[in-house]
């Protein structure tokens, strides 16, 4: 009888547990939903935020090239300051809807080593064919996004010269480039909202979020920073590496992409690690940001003079230094604990 009562209870014990183990599993499935619940709802509102700045930028073209004068222009310049680092903010987000049809690279194009940009726009405006917006959607994401704004606004030798705004056809450029920035602006916060549901019922997106979060430092650290420091590639110093170097604002871009990284990544992930028993990793990556962005507003200024003069070169050492921790605290001991393997990114330009 006793025999017959113990096997009953270990049958019992055995049928027991895949029903623990499948709550648990659904526990965390749960607990993993929240999280990109909350993802989606921050990197929603970087999205909002680009496409808010994106038209007051379109807007801003059309007025200035309705009226053009030195004012006008400069508020033009700031309205593409603000929407240029509203988009480094959301930059590192490569999956999902941004994805579709090149959308990464439409509005930002880069790095340029063979300066199509300028090309293109040349091109452009010695061609005698109407600046039209399907003619921008059909000239390539060399003309489509910010930089092609930024070299009609800051470029110094195409600012001296015959074409330069506001020329009648470079401000036809002008406005048919902004606006075409704008409406995929729009398009891509609207189709940001409606992934939501993909989004966050697909566990796959949580290393997906991680992975992209990666790849953004590794490109703050090796391609924004490093080389334009000499530091990679031919060893030699040069802004004309770095992205934004027409509007001297490489360095703002820098801040910008770590802010958004921290305003939109970094909630969820933190509440991940510390539900992983990770709290204190969470809070250095936390103090690590701090130490990243501290080197601001020490280096809101162009980079070309810091790389020029090798006693101002030392804060952009320490700039790396401290981006180069981060992305070690990020890349090598929270994704490792969290199992996140590093994958390919398509906004290398690999």
């Amino acid at each position: 009888m006793k025999r017959r009562i113990l096997a009953l209870g270990l049958i019992s014990a055995l049928t027991a547990a895949p029903l623990a183990t499948a709550a648990a599993s659904s526990e965390a499935a749960v607990s993993n939903t929240e999280y990109r619940k909350q993802w989606h709802s921050d990197i929603h509102s970087g999205y909002q935020a680009l496409a808010t700045h994106s038209q007051a930028l379109a807007d801003q073209a059309k007025t200035y090239c309705q009226s053009p004068s030195p004012e006008a222009r400069e508020q033009t310049r700031k309205a593409w300051l603000d929407a240029f680092l509203a988009w480094q903010q959301v930059r590192f987000v490569d999956f999902g809807p941004v994805e579709k049809g090149n959308r990464a690279w439409q509005f930002q194009f880069w790095p340029d080593p063979k300066n199509l940009v300028a090309r293109k726009a040349s091109y452009l405006l010695k061609n005698d064919e109407p600046v039209t917006a399907a003619g921008i959607s059909e000239s390539g994401v060399a003309v489509q996004g910010f930089p092609m704004v930024e070299y009609l606004l800051y470029d110094q030798p195409f600012s001296n010269s015959e074409r330069a705004l506001p020329a009648d056809r470079t401000c036809q450029l002008l406005t048919a480039v902004t606006r075409h920035i704008a409406d995929n602006s729009a398009t891509l916060a609207q189709d940001w909202k409606d992934f939501q549901s993909d989004y966050v019922e697909h566990a796959p997106y949580t290393d997906s979020t991680i992975r992209a979060a990666m790849a953004g430092l590794e490109i703050l650290e090796e391609r924004r920073l490093a080389t334009p420091m000499g530091l990679r590639g031919n060893g030699k110093r040069s802004v004309y590496s770095a992205d934004a170097w027409r509007s001297e604002t490489s360095l703002a871009a820098v801040e910008a992409s770590v802010q958004g990284l921290r305003q939109y990544f970094m909630p969820a992930f933190s509440t991940l690690l510390e539900n992983q028993n990770k709290a204190n990793l969470a809070a250095r990556i936390e103090q690590q940001f701090d130490e990243v962005q501290a080197n601001f507003p020490g280096l809101e200024r162009p980079m070309a003079p810091l790389l020029a003069d090798d006693t101002a070169f030392r804060s952009l050492q320490s700039l790396y230094i401290d981006v180069t921790q981060l992305t070690a605290l990020v890349n090598d001991r929270a994704a490792v604990e969290l199992g996140v393997v590093r994958g390919f990114n398509s906004s290398d330009g690999d």
